[in-house]
């Protein structure tokens, strides 16, 4: 079975419980060769920092995802993206929800289009929509245990 089956899956968007698998990254890599009239893939991948907030040191994130909101925004984030490049062949988005240590994977997008640069920028447009839109929150969590909230990533 897919490891992507076992993620709640909002169209072109999947939030998950917890770090974004390598797993997952790997396999819609791959499913990128499905579009053979792409002849650009662009990746990001969003690592929590271990920031020092306050003099402590961030161990981990934890996010709150509104996943109703979530499926609403992603299609418009999605169909912002395509309508704004139209070598635009496919978007993919990995959000997580729940605890993500420091060094870890909380958000992958992958854009396809037909030219590399339409792939490039499509990507750092669909990062700042996320940023802009995503109904995501997070919470800090300090190496003393206490915990800050900040705003939408």
């Amino acid at each position: 079975m897919s490891g992507l089956n076992n993620h709640e899956r909002i169209m072109n968007t999947y939030v998950t419980q917890g770090p974004v698998k390598l797993s997952d990254i790997s396999e819609l890599i791959a499913k990128g060769g499905d579009f053979i009239d792409a002849g650009g893939h662009s990746l990001f991948l969003g690592q929590v920092r271990a920031d020092v907030s306050d003099n402590k040191r961030v161990t981990a994130i934890e996010y709150s995802v509104y996943e109703g909101m979530a499926l609403i925004e992603a299609d418009k984030i999605i169909e912002m993206v395509m309508t704004e490049f139209s070598d635009v062949k496919s978007v993919k988005i990995i959000h997580s929800k729940g605890i993500v240590k420091a060094g870890e994977i909380s958000l992958f997008v992958m854009v396809s289009a037909g030219h590399r640069r339409q792939a490039s920028e499509a990507c750092t447009r669909t990062v700042e929509l996320i940023k802009e839109r995503f109904p995501a929150w997070k919470k800090e969590i300090l190496e003393d245990g206490t915990e800050s909230w900040k705003g939408v990533k």
